[in-house]
């Protein structure tokens, strides 16, 4: 094991009896994992329909069919589905991305409004263009922490398109990942391009920081450019990269803005695969840039004494750095 790989295992090693748990970088852990997206729907106790979006359904077993899915306890529908016997798992295709955020989107009421839908066993609102969608009698409730795992028994399933499902990987949907990876492939994004959309978005994002961020969001990204001091030798470049991408999520998550973050989210990914686009064609990358170091810790005293001129400025700052060098 080299020094580079010791330092970022022992980075990244997120022991859970730690004295603080940090819940977002666990939940962010878990988005590692690819996951299809789906609508559970189900009606209320006066019968209109109801449903949210889930990324929690599995197979439990084959005989008998058997699914589940879990819910926080603190949703709004909570008790809907908690009094409901029957529900329906709808998987939505990578063309229904809308229909994700609609079912997501606590503040929209009558989310069955001006959409497709039919009904299904015992009268079950179904969300029609779906891939595949099973109807379900609920066979046990369990309580498991901030969740309430629902298990039901499939009564009828349907295959109803040939189409590939939406998949939700790294708090973004995988069909965006994948445009983002064939743009950069394709060399149709520049650093000027790039450096254009970081400049604006990462310039509301560290005025939200300046207001909303804590003490750990700061100690994070602190613990963060410790570790890139430390990353600077030739065989560090490619943990140094990794470090790079997480100073800019650190920002993102200390907006404290979902939205934001995932947009901003979208843009790092892109920038990823431009550079790797470049590694894979032989461009020569100058990861380490010794300047940057300084502006970002300049950054991080920036929004710790809550001055949002000063971190824009230091961004700004720093983006014209990374865009002159990437164009040498």
């Amino acid at each position: 094991m080299n020094n580079s790989t010791a330092t970022l295992e022992q980075h990244y090693v997120k022991p859970i009896d730690s004295a603080v748990f940090d819940q977002n970088e666990y939940r962010r852990a878990l988005g590692s994992f690819p996951t299809g997206v789906a609508i559970m729907t189900t009606r209320d106790g006066e019968g209109e329909p109801a449903g949210l979006t889930c990324n929690s359904f599995s197979s439990v077993s084959l005989d008998p069919p058997l699914v589940l899915w879990s819910l926080r306890k603190a949703s709004k529908s909570i008790d809907i589905f908690r009094s409901s016997k029957t529900f329906a798992i709808n998987v939505l295709a990578e063309d229904q991305d809308h229909l994700s955020q609609r079912f997501a989107t606590s503040s929209i009421l009558k989310k069955f409004e001006n959409i497709s839908w039919s009904t299904g066993y015992s009268e079950l609102p179904l969300i029609d263009e779906c891939v595949t969608r099973f109807h379900c009698e609920v066979s046990a409730q369990h309580d498991a922490g901030d969740h309430i795992i629902f298990i039901g028994q499939v009564v009828k399933y349907e295959l109803l398109r040939e189409i590939d499902s939406l998949v939700f990987y790294k708090g973004a949907y995988m069909m965006l990942t994948r445009s983002l990876r064939a743009m950069a492939q394709k060399g149709t994004v520049t650093h000027e391009k790039l450096a254009e959309s970081r400049l604006l978005i990462y310039g509301m994002l560290l005025k939200l920081a300046c207001e909303n961020g804590e003490e750990a969001d700061f100690i994070a990204i602190e613990n963060n450019l410790k570790l890139m001091d430390e990353l600077v030798a030739v065989d560090d470049m490619e943990g140094r990269m990794v470090a790079a991408i997480e100073f800019f999520d650190l920002i993102s998550r200390s907006a404290h803005n979902e939205v934001m973050s995932l947009i901003a989210q979208s843009l790092n990914t892109l920038l990823q695969h431009t550079v790797m686009a470049k590694v894979e064609n032989n461009d020569p990358k100058r990861v380490y840039v010794p300047e940057l170091d300084f502006i970002r810790w300049e950054i991080l005293a920036s929004i710790r004494a809550r001055d949002k001129e000063l971190a824009v400025s230091a961004m700004n700052a720093y983006i014209e750095h990374t865009t002159h060098s990437s164009n040498e």
